[in-house]
């Protein structure tokens, strides 16, 4: 007897149909499985076999042979096991097979028949959805996820329940477009709780109204961490769309908690010592790596110097075009990368360069090689420069509640709906949109060409400085670009920022 079943494996963020075809008829008792299956996927043999004895099914001694097409894609991890186990019972005859041809199966079996959670159930439910089947048979503790793409989703504990479900018992609950993602966000971490830093502050208003790079630079303790963690509780939430990307990212990686879906924005902020595949994305097969956990979200990059340099460097790319390419002999895969990149640094090697209290002791050859490990391709793709002072005491036992999170948070949701207007958030406008949307009198011309005559500003330079004067205009409700709005963009470059 023969039946097949339909699965997915996971293809970097996406799923791909796999076909498993059982054949089960006399002959010596074997089990065999082809269709370029990975050692996790061979191992399931023993974990399919225990798993339908112990749930009190029969297993018979038969020659049994698996195919899982098409055979000229690699299958890993226990998410095939679900799927063998029903195929080899349908064509036992223990479960009707046009039955089981109506859905997609994914689910990895312990020995008692309990069925795990696996990664990347999202996207083989929007798989199953594409293929018109009647619902995805996974998890139950993937069903949430699995929820969002809007096919039926019917959640199993274990083998015996899902052969009960398609011989027509009564099947479990079948989960359908229930997933609230517009949820308020609850944050326990407040822009007020921060003393000072009133130029910093609106930097970072500035960041989060038009979607900009930044770069904090300042001694230590001056308070860069503590505002790069909260700019996401200014940043407006995420939408439909976000969150479906967001959770199909997490899905893949295996990073999703129990019956979770990501309805917050990603805040990441990696150690320096990360390598590169584990900051762009990589492996033997390519998984994503932090720049890809923070898409829709924030990358907080702290003691940014002391990243790797090639790291850095390969953040070129997805930095520019909001993806990023990781490419192996067998395939190449795209993952989503775009993503907030918020930078935090020392201005010297000790720190205290810069310092009103506090002598800097290093040699300028010192700071000079300590600001090199920064490229200056990567700092002109770094739109919002500024410098974070120490507090002074004063303010530190004067302090008087400032703006608040929800307030500039307001702020930001307008600056937002204009740019929404457009079509285009300020830090992706193309250039051949930019002279349409960002008009400039002969005022802010003439600003501009100063600045360019005196500080070497490249085109890219420019051209970032025009979409940050637009976002501070959008930030005043000005329809216009004015000269102070360009004013103010300028003092945010790199050129201007660092003491000396």
């Amino acid at each position: 007897m023969i039946a097949s079943v339909k699965s997915a494996a996971l293809y970097g963020t996406d799923a791909l149909r796999v076909v498993v075809e059982a054949d089960v008829h006399g002959g010596l008792p074997s089990f065999s499985i082809v269709g370029l299956p990975d050692n996790s996927v061979k191992e399931s043999k023993e974990r399919v076999r225990a798993a339908i004895i112990n749930s009190g099914l029969e297993f018979p001694p038969r020659r049994i042979t698996l195919n899982l097409a098409p055979a000229d894609i690699k299958k890993e991890g226990g998410i095939f096991d679900l799927p063998i186990s029903v195929a080899i019972l349908a064509a036992l005859g223990i479960i009707p097979r046009e039955t089981a041809l109506n859905y997609l199966f994914v689910g990895e079996l312990g020995l008692n028949g309990g069925v795990r959670p696996v990664q990347g159930v999202i996207s083989a439910a929007f798989l199953a959805k594409n293929l018109g089947l009647k619902g995805i048979v996974c998890p139950e503790a993937n069903a949430t996820e699995a929820g969002l793409s809007g096919i039926p989703v019917l959640p199993v504990f274990d083998l015996k329940e899902t052969v009960y479900m398609l011989k027509g018992d009564p099947a479990p609950y079948i989960l359908k477009n229930q997933i609230d993602i517009t949820q308020p966000e609850i944050s326990d971490i407040d822009l007020d709780e921060i003393t000072g830093q009133e130029m910093p502050k609106r930097a970072l208003t500035i960041a989060a109204a038009g979607g900009h790079n930044m770069l904090m630079i300042g001694p230590p303790g001056a308070g860069k961490s503590m505002l790069a963690k909260r700019l996401p509780t200014i940043m407006p939430m995420l939408n439909e769309k976000e969150v479906l990307e967001c959770t199909r990212i997490y899905s893949a990686a295996g990073r999703l908690k129990k019956n979770s879906i990501i309805n917050r924005r990603p805040f990441r902020s990696p150690h320096h010592s990360i390598s590169d595949a584990g900051l762009i994305g990589g492996g033997t097969v390519p998984s994503p790596g932090e720049v890809t956990l923070s898409h829709n979200g924030v990358l907080f990059l702290d003691e940014l110097p002391e990243f790797k340099r090639t790291s850095l460097e390969a953040m070129r790319q997805p930095v520019e075009d909001g993806v990023v390419t990781v490419s192996r002999a067998s395939a190449s895969f795209t993952f989503p990368a775009r993503f907030q990149l918020i930078g935090a640094m020392n201005p010297c090697p000790c720190g205290f360069y810069g310092h009103p209290g506090r002598e800097c002791r290093c040699t300028p050859s010192q700071i000079a090689k300590y600001r090199s490990r920064i490229s200056g391709p990567l700092l002109d793709r770094i739109d919002i420069h500024v410098w974070v002072d120490p507090v002074d005491a004063g303010s530190v036992l004067n302090h008087l509640p400032g703006t608040s999170s929800k307030d500039t948070a307001q702020k930001v949701f307008k600056a937002k709906i204009l740019q929404d207007t457009r079509g285009t958030i300020n830090s992706r406008i193309p250039d051949r949109d930019l002279d349409n949307i960002c008009t400039l009198d002969k005022a802010c011309k003439r600003l501009l060409v100063a600045a360019i005559n005196k500080y070497s500003l490249s085109m890219r330079g420019y051209k970032r400085v025009i979409k940050v004067a637009r976002t501070i205009a959008d930030l005043e409700d000005s329809p216009d670009i004015r000269d102070s709005h360009v004013a103010e963009a300028l003092q945010y470059r790199p050129e201007l920022t660092i003491p000396g």
